[in-house]
């Protein structure tokens, strides 16, 4: 299952970065690891991502499990996050 949602959610940060990144932001917009030890803003982010999966993966994963996946992997989305794309290095 991992495999299936890191490409979709990695898409999903790159696209929607600067709406994602204020949801976790803290320090004055600074996104920091201690928004990482907050479930109920990650949760909530977690939420909001999943709205915007490809319909046929939000049949194929219903939300509750996303929401799961999100937070067993939220240091590796966290750092996917802060990166810069490639075209803004």
């Amino acid at each position: 299952m991992d495999d299936k949602l890191t490409g979709p959610v990695a898409a999903i940060i790159d696209k929607h970065r600067t709406t994602i990144a204020p949801m976790l932001a803290a320090n004055g917009g600074a996104i920091t690891r201690t928004a990482l030890q907050n479930d109920a803003a990650v949760r909530t982010v977690a939420g909001y991502c999943y709205q915007l999966l490809p319909g046929l993966l939000r049949l194929a994963v219903k939300e509750p499990v996303f929401i799961e996946f999100v937070m067993t992997h939220r240091e590796q989305l966290l750092t996917k996050l802060v990166e810069q794309p490639a075209q803004q290095r």
